[in-house]
């Protein structure tokens, strides 16, 4: 069974997970996902897809993004090569947290994934070049649910150097601001916390 780090006890509907690595002198061993596991931590969807990215270029940026009603998407995203910063931004109308996002590196070295339930729009940026990213969802790709806002709509502090524009698709770059945004998703009576630190 998955022995899953604390840091994934959080009640916040958004969780950091960091699975347990079994290590000699061989290497290492890792179980990413188990459902009895996640279930124990109050994820009990049921993944159908499994998506795989390549980004070539640092501070490539995609995002953020979400799917509608009634094919809404939870994800669990994990780096599998190169760094990442990976965010989460509340937007279930309703929610006391309504605009906040949390965020956390996740990269190949350190293991950890993020859980981003349906409700929450999502985005990474790389850190490095050539970075792969691999995520379940628990809905496939519907692209009349395709939606997202602006990366620079919903105050993320992105860890960028000065004067640096990240690298965005075409589409990204026509996504409506939050504050234009008018949110399909109903708030569950979970307000958004902040995610462990180091």
């Amino acid at each position: 069974m998955t022995d899953i780090h604390p840091r994934a006890g959080s009640d916040s509907p958004v969780q950091l997970i960091e699975p347990k690595r079994f290590g000699d002198a061989r290497g290492w061993f890792t179980e990413t996902y188990s459902e009895p596991a996640f279930a124990a931590r109050g994820i009990a969807c049921r993944f159908v897809q499994d998506n795989h990215s390549l980004s070539r270029a640092p501070f490539t940026l995609r995002g953020l993004h979400f799917q509608t009603p009634p094919h809404g998407q939870d994800k669990l995203v994990r780096c599998i090569r190169g760094r990442i910063f990976d965010v989460a931004v509340d937007v279930r109308r309703g929610s006391p947290t309504y605009g906040r996002w949390v965020g956390a590196e996740l990269s190949a070295e350190n293991g950890r994934q993020l859980f981003v339930p349906v409700g929450f729009a999502h985005a990474f940026l790389t850190l490095e070049p050539d970075c792969e990213v691999t995520y379940k969802v628990s809905d496939v790709y519907a692209p009349q649910c395709d939606g997202g806002i602006r990366w620079d709509s919903a105050g993320v502090d992105w860890p960028m150097p000065a004067g640096v524009r990240p690298e965005l698709s075409a589409k990204d770059e026509k996504l409506p601001g939050l504050a234009e945004f008018e949110s399909p998703f109903p708030y569950d009576g979970r307000p958004l916390g902040p995610l462990p630190q180091d």
